[in-house]
């Protein structure tokens, strides 16, 4: 308890340079724990992007593709489903329910999805969240469209407003459909998923769009146009780009990806999400070490800090410790006393750390999840970040052993001569 009580004298009377030290310290923790929490969620916010679904089908090919361009909007399909195909598997006795998937489209860079009301019905994401809307509702005909909230704020659309689709993506158009447009009839609540970025359409609507289209080449003036006069239920639906699928139980999820993969009317591919999703985290993982050595150098960089601030101090405290060895404080008193010291600042600059930490989560937790769709889980107290924290105080330690081993020659140097 004397120790203490002396380390924190001693920090008292040195208050600009104490407090200098701690803050430092306090930001270096808060940017460790704030970048453990950034990669939590970074990891969260990617493996509940779809949930509920247990297999997802499409033409044979890549998983890793299938997931990619299904789930987040990256990439292209490889081929197509057909539509009778589709059809046996939403009506197999063990599949609970199916969600079609049709892409290929785009506006103004934001990908155009056709599917039907299973989407908005039984698509799940972070455990059992629903789609929702913000406004409006789902699409009643082939000419109208809603919208994933990012789409609706960066272009400013609003329910009612009219848009043109373009076959293929962005730069890489084809052709804009121009004499169909679509009129947005709702607009979805923010997720923090690549729904935001989404713009969805009925099958049907997808299948008018496309009339006259012969593998892959613009139709004959005219042609198009007359898609417009059809009703909903005249326009027939002949392939789609893949499906969701949530079947009766586990054992049957097993089976139909079995069948699926070996589907004779054509070569189809079924892959688990939650399974290729921990595939294509295994490839990007270099991020999170390299998150994680980031984090390390920033604590390193405050602890460096805390070691100036007491070195720098040592000749001006020569005087302190002379006094100190004449009241009876033997160098291995000194030693304790300049570890005790740094062990306070660690420990002053953790506690402080943790508290920035969480107050940045709660300022920032809105901002980052608009502006760059991660939301940022408030998690409490986690037993890793007492493990960081005791590591960092360990560290703060051993570093502290510089200056109180220098501090322990002078006084063995110094005797009761005091140098000035």
């Amino acid at each position: 308890m004397l120790l203490l009580s002396l380390a924190w004298q001693s920090l008292r009377n040195r208050k600009v340079t104490t407090m200098l030290t701690v803050f430092s310290i306090a930001l270096s923790v808060a940017l460790l724990l704030g970048v453990e929490a950034l990669r939590v969620s970074a990891r969260e916010s990617f493996s509940s992007t779809i949930s509920g679904t247990d297999l997802i089908v499409g033409a044979r090919g890549g998983g890793l593709q299938l997931l990619l361009y299904t789930v987040f909007r990256m990439g292209s399909a490889t081929n197509t489903v057909k539509w009778a195909s589709y059809q046996e598997w939403s009506k197999n006795p063990a599949v609970e329910w199916t969600i079609p998937y049709s892409l290929g489209d785009s506006h103004r860079g934001f990908r155009v999805v056709g599917t039907d009301e299973n989407f908005y019905k039984h698509y799940r994401f972070r455990r059992t969240r629903q789609v929702e809307f913000a406004v409006g509702g789902k699409p009643a005909k082939s000419s109208e469209a809603v919208l994933g909230s990012d789409v609706a704020a960066k272009l400013g659309y609003q329910v009612g407003s009219k848009l043109t689709l373009t076959h293929g993506m962005g730069a890489a158009g084809i052709m804009d459909h121009d004499d169909q447009p679509f009129v947005v009839v709702g607009i979805l609540q923010r997720t923090s998923t690549p729904i935001d970025r989404s713009i969805y359409i009925e099958l049907e609507g997808m299948s008018a769009i496309h009339v006259g289209w012969q593998d892959g080449a613009a139709p004959e003036p005219g042609e198009e146009s007359a898609a417009n006069k059809r009703s909903k239920e005249d326009l027939k639906v002949e392939a789609i780009s893949a499906f969701f699928l949530r079947s009766k139980s586990r054992v049957d999820t097993l089976r139909i990806q079995r069948d699926v993969n070996t589907y004779l009317p054509e070569p189809l591919t079924a892959i688990m999400p939650g399974v290729a999703m921990g595939e294509l985290w295994s490839t990007v993982k270099y991020a999170e070490v390299a998150l994680e050595i980031v984090g390390g150098f920033v604590v390193l960089v405050g602890l460096l800090g805390m070691l100036v601030a007491i070195y720098t101090t040592l000749n001006e405290r020569r005087r302190e410790m002379a006094i100190l060895r004449a009241l009876g404080a033997g160098p291995g008193k000194i030693l304790g006393l300049f570890l005790m010291e740094s062990l306070l600042l660690a420990g002053a600059g953790c506690a402080l750390g943790v508290g920035l930490m969480y107050v940045g989560i709660a300022a920032l937790q809105g901002l980052v999840e608009s502006q760059f769709g991660l939301y940022l889980r408030w998690q409490g107290f986690q037993p890793e970040h007492g493990v960081y924290l005791g590591v960092v105080l360990i560290a703060a330690v051993l570093i502290g052993m510089v200056p109180a081993w220098r501090a322990y020659r002078n006084t063995l140097v110094d005797g009761l001569s005091v140098r000035v």
